[in-house]
């Protein structure tokens, strides 16, 4: 769906530019994009190496484990039906992790895999569980200590104090986790149905006059 809303912005655009006779502007402007893409894109190469590199570190040292300890059982309350010790959880606390540090592009793998081991969880496969609604809250508006991405783009664009945006992004995102769990919470107490228990079989046939069970009812 969304490649036809592209395509349908992009030949309005190339309309509305020929009618007003202004298609070479679209055309530069095509180019000069491009060219700011490739210009940004390894700006950031540099710097999300740089900072895939300690992640890496933190890994090897086991910080990124103590790291995951830490956060496991606010994980667990955010994700109350996923089982502990299921794969899920590791993928969780690994995209949460990179979250953390503003990087996005190594956090969207680890969501991708946490997704897919959730639905391993799905009993209805058409339909997405409350623990997947979570996850993809969290990813959409996560807490992020040091904004990596932001900081490289202001570093390319030769920004005076490229990390002074640390403290706002940090309010900002906190409050954008408070709001996304807040709301999170309320869909899952106000929407999701509970699950019925399995009738007993005593619940089937009834007890007898006589107060026993088992028996055909009377």
């Amino acid at each position: 769906m969304i490649n036809f809303i592209w395509m349908g912005m992009i030949l309005t655009g190339f309309i509305f530019a020929a009618v007003n006779g202004n298609i070479d502007q679209v055309t530069k402007a095509a180019f000069d994009g491009a060219q700011t893409g490739v210009t940004v894109s390894f700006g950031l190469i540099s710097v999300l190496v740089f900072w895939l590199g300690l992640m890496r570190l933190a890994e090897d040292s086991g910080l990124l484990a103590k790291v995951a300890r830490m956060m496991g059982p606010v994980v667990r309350f955010l994700f109350p039906d996923v089982p502990k010790n299921h794969p899920a959880m590791g993928y969780i606390l690994s995209n949460m992790s990179a979250n953390l540090f503003g990087l996005g592009n190594a956090a969207t793998p680890m969501g991708i895999k946490a997704m897919q081991e959730l639905q391993k969880l799905n009993p209805d496969k058409e339909t997405a569980t409350p623990a997947m609604c979570t996850l993809l809250a969290l990813n959409t508006a996560s807490i992020t200590l040091i904004p990596t991405t932001l900081i490289a783009i202001r570093m390319n664009y030769n920004s005076s104090n490229p990390a002074e945006i640390v403290g706002t992004t940090l309010l900002a995102t906190a409050v954008a986790t408070l709001a996304a769990i807040a709301a999170d919470r309320w869909c899952r107490k106000f929407t999701v149905k509970p699950k019925q228990p399995p009738q007993s079989p005593s619940s089937v046939f009834g007890k007898t006059k006589t107060g026993g069970e088992g028996d055909l009812p009377c």
